[in-house]
């Protein structure tokens, strides 16, 4: 994707998986990126592997879950590169119980950070974005239907496509487009280390008519295309990236 030369893109959850093949491909198409993870070694690793294609990153880390660092990630971005053009909010993680099986504690943990950590970081990014841009949510294909045996997790990615849809509506006006992408089962380092030894990872691609998983670089691409002006008149849409699971 051309045409980013010159702009500034913030990821976050970029340390790995989704988020840092995201990050690595901003940069690819000419971006500036900074590179946030709550861990702050796989950031700093992310934007280590952007500079030695030539890129330009900073990494650090942040809590999305905490208003504070969320407000100072966003700060510290727009000192650093004099403004921000498009986000990715990539950042969250996953929970996998029945309801009755989820203690309060559980659920109030996992939409604290999916949920409210995605609320924090638009909240902060659109006054950022200065009257054009573009924010993309990763909820999950969870966010569009249910995902046997995890309550919490279901609930707030339904919710982070709630939200990605009011603030496209909200924030036309001022040129942001806001969207979501919503990936199948993907073969991030998560993913396969919770599916294990198990034949979980044959199960899905049986379900799924491509026959495989996403790649985390399938799903970048899907995100770095609606932050691009390719897709200029896309707003308030949850792109499902699944090997035609919905279909």
């Amino acid at each position: 994707m051309s045409g980013m030369s010159g702009k500034v893109g913030l990821v976050t959850g970029a340390g790995s998986g989704i988020g840092r093949a995201t990050a690595i491909e901003l940069a690819r198409c000419g971006a500036s990126v900074a590179v946030l993870d709550i861990d702050e070694n796989t950031a700093a690793e992310t934007a280590e592997m952007i500079a030695a294609e030539g890129g330009t990153a900073f990494a650090a880390s942040v809590d999305i879950a905490d208003e504070d660092s969320v407000r100072a990630a966003v700060e510290r971005t727009t000192a650093a590169f004099g403004g921000l053009d498009f986000a990715v909010n990539n950042a969250g993680m996953s929970s996998h119980q029945k309801l009755d099986r989820t203690s309060l504690a559980e659920f109030e943990r996992v939409v604290r950070v999916n949920l409210a950590g995605t609320f924090l970081c638009m909240k902060y990014e659109l006054p950022a974005l200065g009257g054009g841009g573009s924010v993309v949510n990763i909820a999950s294909n969870g966010g569009l239907y249910a995902i046997p045996q995890a309550t919490a997790y279901v609930a707030a990615k339904h919710g982070i496509v709630g939200l990605t849809k009011v603030a496209a509506v909200d924030y036309a006006n001022e040129g942001i487009r806001v969207n979501a992408v919503c990936p199948g089962p993907t073969r991030t380092p998560g993913f396969e280390q919770f599916a294990g030894e198990t034949d979980m990872i044959a199960r899905q691609e049986a379900i799924t008519p491509l026959g495989r998983l996403a790649t985390p670089d399938e799903v970048a691409a899907a995100a770095v295309w609606l932050c691009s002006d390719a897709a200029s008149y896309v707003t308030g849409i949850a792109l499902s990236v699944d090997g035609g699971r919905r279909a």
